[in-house]
């Protein structure tokens, strides 16, 4: 999950206000689960991702980032920071495997992804 689906629109700045905007929940929330939904669509070949919402939710967050007053250079180091990378990705795939995914069993990803369509949350919604 290296790509993890987020360096596509980030790039560099403080350690101060990455270490401010990794507290900011409905950011990292955000990113969470475009992870989420990322690893489920990469592991199941009948669900795939809803490529333009993904892309317009991480846009959406890095302008949600910038009106509570980050600039783009700190949103754009905060996502290209590696540990904070390791940090949301650990915590994609613990969330994952909470809600049934076996990194071994392919069908896991796919039971979990059409749940989570079902609900209609967040990973849901990048789901089809």
């Amino acid at each position: 999950m290296r790509t993890f689906a987020i360096a596509a629109i980030m790039a560099t700045a403080t350690t101060t206000a990455s270490a401010q905007l990794r507290d900011e929940t409905a950011i990292t929330e955000g990113l969470i689960a475009v992870g989420m939904a990322y690893e489920i669509s990469e592991q199941c070949d009948s669900i795939s991702a809803r490529t333009l919402t993904g892309i317009a939710t991480l846009f959406g967050l890095k302008n949600q980032a910038r009106s509570l007053g980050y600039s783009s250079a700190e949103v754009d180091a905060f996502v290209d920071n590696d540990a904070e990378k390791d940090r949301l990705e650990a915590i994609a795939w613990t969330r994952l495997e909470r809600l049934g995914v076996d990194r071994a069993d392919r069908e896991s990803f796919c039971r979990v992804g059409r749940a989570r369509i079902a609900q209609g949350d967040a990973v849901g919604r990048l789901l089809r």
